[in-house]
């Protein structure tokens, strides 16, 4: 059976899925689990259903899907001439997204919920009118939930008709899913999502923030009544500063279940309804978990340093007894010895506590020389973790020792951690990265004439950044960078959010727009440097990269430019040019070596 975003039905005996179908793209399938012959396929809609659920009773399934809206201009072309064909009219822009990664260009048009019949028929509308569904703001559907009764639905969203220019706005609203009533149940400013309906009905869970100004804010986990409005709700999570993940309600209504990423791994939390915040689980790993049975029994994925990820049963009541049901990559791993990983912790500028690892080759010497990679992590509010690392593993494979490492701006170590870069990006992330390679230099077993520099997305603006301030790497390779942000606000799907980097638009001031651009450093690269981009991206569009290599031709800098065919946002989501990303990067980098007085010296060029 092909498809994702797989559930289970509430007596167990279904489960939905979507899969290509009719009439064209993603649709909702049921299949009997106990019963041969093909799924039903429940859905027949012109647009992909996303974030489908059941309702209590199995009989429905809820869904949010886009509506289009397009704006009609209607002008007087004369008739064409004989023989002759006009070409297509122009797309209509009238949104500020009108294009997203994964997508490409989008049609003006809102998100609605509906719910269809679980054995098929026509979706009936619950929600109508010029806003959308769904928090956030790429286009990727409504968070919801049943009430347990079937009668009402809960749901993320912004009914504001300016919502395409609102950053980190969303509310929280109730429907009759026979009236079709809606009622605000949380409507204060800030960003509110991910409701979660307890077992008994009476409260919602959810997550969110107050406005901050702020680039990133941690959320925190709040209880409503169901009945109650605003004035009532409730943060249990006191002063965890982690953001919450995967809501699950205890079967017994007396808190919640989520995970949560500290320091590297992510664990299993519980929050009590009363307040509180205590582990569940720990250690050394990163455990996800999608349900929790009547029972306690939740079943969810882990993955670790040395194994990549699989299904496992977690007995919430016996935490430590986490049971693997699969082991996809065994045979993958089998015979292949594995490079060790060790984690490093070292003090930055600002007295700035930083966490990273190393991966060491196999069969490693400490009385040899290897050469180092920095890689850096993309975002930049994201992090490197203790889970699974193919791509590490095979430079390692290769003779290198790697090196990657959270620096400020990373989840998983709270606000303080986080907003070190607010309105200062890149900034002290880079003495945090320079300061890690510092460590693993003075271990005595990194050959400082051949490191280099790599990193995708936030990767590529902060390995763009690095070799326009330090020439210390022998070689670059910058994938998927941004290196002007005047430009990159014009062209990238996440416009909002890169506005909220600076603290006035440019246009006002663009001299903090201008500071923090790898383009204004230029002048100072000397490092040798490999772009790759994806032809399709529109994340950090392909033109940032363009940008930079025009640059450094013209600066007169050894450089290479890749262009990876069928990638939007990185270079490596078809297995062909994820092999090729590292092949070419390892190549580029065997190529040079920095001598003594910091003269660069290739090979012959590929």
């Amino acid at each position: 059976m092909k498809g994702s975003a797989a559930r289970w039905s509430p007596d167990g005996k279904r489960l939905m899925y979507l899969a290509e179908g009719e009439p064209k793209g993603s649709q909702i399938f049921v299949r009997w689990v106990d019963a041969g012959g093909p799924a039903t396929q429940v859905t027949r809609v012109v647009e992909a259903p996303r974030n489908a659920r059941w309702s209590p009773d199995g009989k429905s399934i809820a869904f949010s899907m886009f509506v289009a809206d397009q704006e009609k201009w209607t002008i007087s072309m004369p008739g064409e001439p004989k023989g002759a064909k006009w070409t297509p009219a122009p797309r209509v822009v009238g949104a500020i997204h009108y294009r997203q990664d994964q997508v490409g260009f989008l049609e003006d048009g809102f998100t609605h919920l509906f719910v269809v019949p679980a054995d098929g028929g026509t979706p009936r509308a619950l929600t109508t009118g010029r806003w959308s569904v769904g928090a956030g703001e790429l286009r990727g559907g409504s968070s919801i939930d049943w009430t347990p009764d079937g009668k009402s639905i809960v749901f993320d969203g912004n009914r504001s008709p300016d919502a395409d220019m609102q950053y980190e706005t969303s509310n929280l609203y109730v429907v009759d899913v026979t009236t079709l009533s809606i009622r605000d149940l949380v409507s204060k400013p800030g960003a509110w999502g991910r409701p979660a309906v307890s077992p008994d009905g009476r409260t919602v869970a959810f997550t969110g923030h107050a406005p901050t100004g702020r680039s990133h804010t941690v959320s925190d986990l709040f209880v409503i009544p169901l009945a109650a409005g605003s004035a009532d709700m409730r943060k249990i999570t006191g002063d965890f500063d982690r953001d919450p993940i995967n809501l699950r309600w205890a079967p017994d209504g007396t808190g919640l279940y989520f995970d949560a990423d500290d320091h590297g791994t992510r664990n299993v939390q519980f929050a009590s309804i009363v307040g509180g915040v205590k582990p569940v689980t720990t250690g050394r790993q990163m455990l996800t978990f999608d349900s929790v049975s009547k029972d306690l029994i939740a079943a969810g994925t882990s993955a670790d340093v040395d194994h990549p990820q699989d299904v496992v049963r977690v007995n919430l009541k016996a935490p430590r007894q986490i049971v693997k049901l699969t082991d996809v990559n065994g045979d993958v791993l089998q015979g292949k010895q594995l490079a060790k990983i060790e984690e490093v912790n070292y003090t930055s500028s600002g007295n700035a506590k930083v966490q990273g690892w190393i991966v060491k080759p196999p069969s490693f010497d400490a009385s040899k020389k290897y050469p180092l990679i920095l890689e850096i992590h993309g975002g930049p509010f994201g992090n490197y973790n203790v889970g699974f690392n193919y791509m590490f593993q095979n430079f390692a494979a290769n003779g290198f020792v790697v090196l990657y490492v959270n620096p400020r701006g990373s989840t998983g170590y709270g606000s303080d951690f986080i907003n070190g870069i607010d309105h200062n990006y890149p900034g002290p992330d880079y003495d945090d990265l320079m300061a890690g390679v510092d460590a693993v230099a003075g271990k005595g077993y990194i050959d400082t004439s051949r490191m280099y520099v790599s990193g995708c997305s936030g990767g590529g603006v902060l390995s763009s950044w690095v070799i326009g301030h330090t020439d210390r790497f022998a070689a670059a390779a910058v994938r998927c960078p941004v290196i002007d942000w005047m430009s990159m606000a014009g062209e990238t799907d996440i416009p909002l959010f890169t506005y909220s980097f600076f603290k006035k638009p440019f246009w006002e001031d663009p001299s903090d727009w201008l500071a923090h651009s790898s383009l204004m450093s230029v002048g100072k690269v000397t490092t040798p440097t490999l772009l790759m981009t994806g032809v399709l991206d529109r994340r950090t569009p392909m033109p940032q990269t363009e940008e930079y290599y025009a640059a450094l031709k013209m600066k007169g800098v050894p450089v290479k430019l890749l262009q990876f065919n069928e990638e939007y946002h990185g270079t490596g989501s078809k297995p062909s040019n994820y092999i090729r990303t590292q092949l070419y990067m390892m190549s580029w980098f065997n190529k040079y070596t920095r001598a003594a007085g910091g003269r660069v010296t290739s090979t012959s060029q590929p």
